[in-house]
């Protein structure tokens, strides 16, 4: 190994300098001459934090700053949460690792006296900033208040009284990573909360002409997370979703086979749609394509419209 130094670029959130410094950890394990710094890169996602996040808009809110450092050539990699990356890079830089995957689970963290969701008195105000989230509880539950949520893990956690709601929905991968897991009051089954695209698999992105950088993160890539999100990362681009829209999919590998669900649905949660399969997995980005073609023929298009065209997205760049 003749490289002396590695450059992460990196959020700054409690979550992100977590993901960082475990990559930084490996590699300083596994390369013990390395050094391995990380720079903290502020994103436009970090920087709106009083808008939900669907009507600030775009793709790549909180990656965009960081891939133009690193085509700027001031890092070295980038470490993502892979629920955050645009189905399309820059040109020279590409998704060289994921990672294996954490609990890919949401969660629930309940005010005191309950003990499941379904539980929660009629009308129960519950705190998540996700479109996906809201319309999977809505169709289980109509008579929920969805109340916009933003900040740290930390900071949506301490909203629940703050913010006098019945519950927050949180992603069970950052509470583990943070050390909050005694939190949870309730895991959502991936059949009741379908998880967002990459839900729980960090990402590592590099240059793609950066043989011996990639060389020397390949050791990070876990085959059967990776054959998973890739069919998740195929049908959320065949339907042209971002990750603010309610998409979600959910791929897990059982020996040679992969299982696979994807989801569209409107931001009530009164129109869903769901297909499940199961191929080998060398077939996982072909599977997420048809999966979505599917969901498509059954009207995810016309769903999807809809979404584009609800007030939750009618947001000038003056109100942002």
């Amino acid at each position: 190994m003749s490289k002396k130094l590695l450059r992460i670029g990196t959020r700054a959130s409690q979550l992100a300098l977590w993901q960082a410094n475990w990559v930084k950890s490996e590699l300083e394990k596994k390369y013990p001459g390395l050094e391995v710094t990380l720079t903290k890169i502020k994103t436009q996602g970090d920087k709106i934090l009083d808008v939900p996040l669907a009507m600030v808009g775009g793709k790549g809110l909180f990656v965009k700053e960081i891939e133009e450092a690193m085509l700027r050539g001031e890092i070295d990699i980038a470490v993502h949460s892979m629920k955050d990356v645009p189905t399309i890079f820059p040109e020279g830089l590409g998704l060289r690792c994921i990672t294996k995957r954490e609990d890919p689970r949401d969660i629930a963290i309940l005010k005191p006296g309950f003990s499941s969701f379904r539980d929660l008195p009629q009308g129960a105000r519950i705190g998540t900033s996700s479109l996906r989230r809201k319309a999977q509880l809505l169709h289980l539950r109509p008579d929920f208040q969805m109340v916009d949520i933003r900040g740290n893990v930390e900071t949506r956690i301490r909203k629940l009284t703050e913010d006098d709601l019945d519950a927050v929905i949180l992603a069970a991968a950052g509470m583990n990573r943070l050390g909050f897991a005694s939190q949870v009051s309730e895991y959502l089954a991936t059949d009741v909360s379908i998880p967002a695209i990459g839900q729980g698999a960090l990402g590592i992105e590099s240059r793609l002409d950066d043989d011996e950088t990639n060389a020397m993160i390949d050791f990070f890539n876990h085959p059967d997370t990776a054959w998973a999100v890739k069919a998740e990362r195929a049908l959320l681009a065949r339907l042209e979703g971002g990750c603010q829209v309610p998409i979600g999919a959910y791929g897990e590998v059982c020996g040679s086979e992969l299982t696979f669900t994807g989801y569209v649905s409107d931001v009530e949660g009164k129109k869903m749609l769901k297909k499940t399969v199961t191929c080998p997995v060398e077939e996982a980005e072909q599977t997420g394509i048809s999966v979505a073609d599917d969901l498509l023929m059954q009207g995810a298009g016309a769903i999807l419209n809809e979404v584009y065209n609800h007030e939750t997205f009618n947001v000038t760049r003056e109100d942002v």
